[in-house]
């Protein structure tokens, strides 16, 4: 039978003290129904329907283009009442994979364990917590089977003792799903629909219920506060800084980097504290990240040291070149092999040759900058004239003395030298000096202005 996944992703989040719907609150700058959409589609699903209710639109909005089947709760009586929303979309002859849009960490691998053990009746994910808090226990008979799920304000002292916790996971039948959801009642503490009463109808049919436990209790944290957003965060890093370490990346601090994408790295890759990688990042072998540096959706080829507190973003960097300390690379630079960006140098948009440098206080926008060019401190490319955006050309071999300005549209010729402190706002012939400064004068008698009194 086709497998159909049901996500319920229309909670409120009351203890999250926040207008944004809980769902998508980001965990590695990511959604966390995203993660749970992510391990879903591992699965192969015939079909994957999420049932939403608060910022429904909002919801929606965030996933345009996601393959899913939206079903709206507007009134959130309980997790079976979601799942009765839902039910005339489901296939009658489906296996079904009952889902949560805020437990995030589950593994595609514990999911096709539950699944596996689902056509022998009722399968339900559980995980042994030191703190229960307030997740469901799961009480078994003598013999150890499933007897029943109790909701924590429904349990008694001894029953809140149990460490065994219920995840919200659930495999079986469209059929028997359907038949049982029809007997749920909302006779508890809370007044919902609580779907937890699964089991305890099952067993009321001589239905078997296979509790499948997850090998380690974070796949069954779910998130309800900034607290526990917070240590989810904290877990779903450790486990990418154990994966770069079992690739063989050196970290110099696994508990200070923060992965939120991914990240592929090449061989003797080393990156020191506090480093944050957003989107698509690629860094070739031997790249050296320094301390407290940002990269996002970039490619650094092999060889190449970017250094403290450098930002880049959508940018393509070659090998062997040096970035930073303190540089800025924004979206559309492209920096050739042997590339020096410097302290408070900002690039965007611009392609860097081979070999060229601009190594202190620099602004390159909207250029194209040849080889073995050497642009001097302080020296600014005009790109805006307040309306449209112009590019500067500089070929080849050129030098750009200190505190040049470069007006746009522009060309610096092959070998071209510009004098320090020039304005340039026509073409240089190749392989000359060109000086634009105004006249120096000394003014005798002068006084600076004082203050009045």
């Amino acid at each position: 039978m086709a497998l159909e996944i049901l996500v319920l992703a229309a909670g409120l989040g009351k203890r999250m003290r926040s207008s944004l719907p809980k769902v998508l609150h980001p965990l590695a700058g990511r959604p966390l129904l995203a993660h749970v959409l992510d391990t879903a589609r591992e699965l192969s699903p015939g079909k994957t329907i999420v049932v939403h209710g608060h910022g429904a639109e909002q919801v929606k909005e965030a996933f345009p283009e996601q393959n899913i089947e939206w079903v709206l709760q507007a009134e959130q009586l309980g997790t079976a009442h979601a799942v009765m929303q839902a039910m005339p979309r489901v296939s009658a002859d489906a296996d079904v994979l009952l889902l949560y849009g805020d437990v995030p960490l589950v593994r595609a691998a514990t999911l096709k364990r539950l699944l596996a053990a689902a056509p022998e009746g009722l399968a339900v994910l559980t995980a042994d917590l030191e703190d229960p808090a307030a997740y469901g226990r799961v009480v078994r008979d003598a013999s150890g089977h499933v007897k029943r799920i109790v909701e924590q304000r429904d349990a008694s002292p001894e029953e809140r003792a149990i460490r065994e916790i219920n995840a919200g996971f659930y495999a079986l039948s469209a059929r028997r799903l359907s038949g049982w959801l029809k007997k749920i009642d909302n006779r508890n503490a809370q007044k919902e629909y609580y779907l937890t009463d699964l089991v305890g109808l099952a067993v009321a049919e001589g239905v078997p219920v296979v509790a499948v436990k997850a090998a380690d209790a974070w796949e069954a944290a779910g998130v309800n506060s900034k607290g526990e957003l917070a240590a989810i965060e904290r877990q779903y890093q450790k486990l990418a800084a154990e994966k770069l370490l079992e690739a063989g990346v050196t970290l110099a601090d696994p508990a200070r980097i923060d992965v939120r994408g991914a990240l592929d790295c090449g061989r003797d890759v080393a990156i020191d504290v506090n480093c944050v990688f957003e989107g698509r990042v690629t860094l070739g072998d031997g790249v050296r990240i320094g301390p407290n540096c940002v990269v996002r959706n970039c490619a650094i080829q092999r060889d190449t040291a970017v250094l403290a507190f450098s930002h880049l973003e959508d940018s393509e960097i070659g090998e062997r070149c040096r970035i930073g300390p303190f540089a800025r690379l924004r979206p559309g630079a492209r920096l050739a092999e042997e590339v020096h960006i410097g302290n408070f140098v900002e690039v965007k948009a611009s392609r860097v040759g081979a070999g060229s440098k601009a190594n202190h206080l620099t602004y390159l926008g909207d250029s194209e900058i040849g080889e073995r060019v050497n642009v001097g401190a302080g020296t600014i490319t005009c790109n805006y004239d307040g309306a449209t955006k112009h590019r500067t050309v500089i070929e080849d071999d050129c030098f750009i003395g200190s505190d040049a300005t470069l007006v746009a549209p522009l060309r610096i010729a092959r070998g071209s030298y510009i004098g320090a402190g020039s304005t340039i706002h026509k073409d240089t012939p190749a392989g000359q000096l060109t000086v634009a400064r105004a006249r120096q004068l000394s003014i005798p008698g002068w006084k600076p202005p004082r203050k009045k009194a």
